[in-house]
């Protein structure tokens, strides 16, 4: 029997990416190099990664926390923010051991109050307090968020199901390679008599960027109300 060439042709299994992005490029392109000149190992390559992976918002989250019931612990979280965050085991020099250069940077923690709303972002690329809140979400990196979050805030943070009143100002915080920030919410209503570690659980990752709000009661940072991005 001859052999169908074409049907095995079509079974061909195609790569789950067709394309990668240039970032990806690029970073492909600088680990190997920096693999070769031995400036780091395939290894500690590794060991890193996995310990990126492994960062969540949990931090941040005690630190607001911690300064929603501590009135000197706040202040020092907006005077001295990488002094607060060695409080909650967050040391931004020597996160790993062996030294991140891209985050010896300069942190702030933006306060919000019922009048101001602070919402981060990084409309050049996707610099994140990665040290602190892990890293960033998917959508974060996108230009979609980058480019319409300065020009349209409120619209923005609406498609997140987060509506703000007319008379809260709303900030956007541009982030940029040495200057990073998170947001410290305004402590909810319904949260009187809770501990820290109840407290902690309402922080989420959103909130900690800015585009949603602390509820009593909701731990996950899984959007549930959003709409579609539309155009001005």
């Amino acid at each position: 029997m001859a052999h169908d060439h074409d049907h095995d042709h079509d079974r061909t299994v195609k790569p789950m990416v067709d394309e990668i992005t240039d970032f990806e490029v690029l970073e492909i392109a600088l680990r190997e190099l920096c693999i070769e000149k031995g400036i780091f190992t395939a290894e500690e390559h590794r060991h890193f990664t996995e310990f990126a992976e492994q960062i969540g918002p949990t931090p941040a989250a005690r630190l607001v926390a911690k300064a929603w019931l501590d009135p000197d612990f706040r202040q020092l979280a907006l005077t001295e923010p990488m002094t607060a965050s060695k409080e909650v085991g967050v040391d931004w020099m020597e996160p790993t051991g062996f030294g991140t250069p891209s985050d010896f940077t300069a942190f702030e923690i933006l306060a919000d109050t019922p009048t101001v709303h602070h919402v981060i972002v990084c409309a050049l690329c996707s610099c994140y307090p990665r040290p602190i809140l892990g890293n960033s979400p998917e959508w974060y990196r996108t230009p979609n968020y980058r480019r319409r979050l300065v020009r349209w805030p409120r619209q923005v943070l609406a498609e997140f199901g987060l509506y703000l009143p007319d008379d809260v100002d709303v900030r956007v915080q541009d982030s940029n390679q040495k200057h990073r920030f998170m947001v410290m919410p305004v402590r909810p209503d319904g949260t009187d008599g809770w501990t820290e570690d109840q407290l902690a659980e309402i922080v989420t990752r959103d909130c900690l960027i800015g585009v949603a709000l602390p509820k009593a009661g909701v731990t996950t940072n899984v959007i549930t109300d959003t709409r579609p991005a539309l155009h001005p």
